[in-house]
């Protein structure tokens, strides 16, 4: 038997589960996880014609490079692709246009496990484990959170298959840890960034800030932690008065 009190909080805390779930996958999902704003995007794309764009594009391109192309560019960075804006028409003997489109690039496997350097673009300036460790868990992090909610939620499918909330312990306990990467990316991101801005100061005219993906995971994390916190308490609060229920009786 289930009291009204455990079955509410089990409704809530799956309300959140599934809330949480969402915004995380839509924050991988996205491309506004950090941006760039420049004053003059049009005018900086004509000055170098569609050597940015090759470049930004380019298999070879290195951090440095595209760093670049994404400070003038009004670039905005996710955890999977990288996007500037430029003009449609970007030719070299072609006027600066207003009319601008937003390009982007997926990051590579390779380029998600590949070694960030101490100097950004030189190979020969040795490896920054700091930054290379960063930027593969925050590749690695989210994935693991999402797996943590699902398989705590095929539990949940399984503790009302058996009409019981013993199994909820277990799913509050998956939810606590996935709400721990959940938080850990955040800090390895938000590190990241900083790391990479004392390699790479922003210029004068141009202002970093986090986007709305960056958003939604950190509004992830807490929702994450509330649902985790309802299954426990329900589980254990209603197996402790089954408990004395059962003792009361045999008495």
């Amino acid at each position: 038997m289930m009291d009204n009190r455990f079955a509410t909080a089990l409704v809530i805390a799956c309300v959140l589960s599934l809330i949480s779930t969402i915004y995380m996958a839509a924050s991988i999902g996205t491309d506004f996880w950090y941006e760039y704003h420049t004053q003059s995007p049009a005018e900086n794309v004509s000055e170098a014609g569609r050597s940015i764009w090759e470049e930004f594009v380019s298999k070879d391109a290195d951090e440095k490079t595209y760093t670049d192309a994404l400070f003038r560019c009004n670039g905005t960075v996710g955890l999977w692709r990288r996007c500037i804006t430029v003009p449609k028409n970007s030719h070299w003997y072609s006027p600066p246009e207003t009319d601008m489109t937003t390009n982007c690039i997926s990051f590579s496997l390779s380029d998600q496990f590949a070694e960030k350097y101490i100097e950004p673009g030189n190979h020969n300036s040795g490896t920054d484990l700091n930054r290379t460790y960063l930027w593969r868990l925050q590749f690695l992090l989210p994935f693991v959170s999402i797996g943590l909610m699902c398989f705590g939620a095929l539990i949940g499918l399984c503790a009302c298959a058996c009409r019981s909330l013993y199994p909820a312990i277990a799913t509050g306990v998956l939810h606590l840890l996935a709400g721990l990467c959940t938080l850990g990316l955040v800090g390895c991101y938000v590190a990241g960034i900083e790391l990479l801005h004392r390699k790479l100061p922003l210029p004068e005219d141009v202002k970093g800030e986090f986007g709305w993906s960056f958003c939604l995971a950190c509004v992830s994390a807490p929702l994450q932690f509330m649902a985790a916190a309802l299954f426990i308490w329900a589980a254990r609060t209603n197996r402790k008065e089954f408990t004395l229920l059962k003792a009361y009786r045999v008495a």
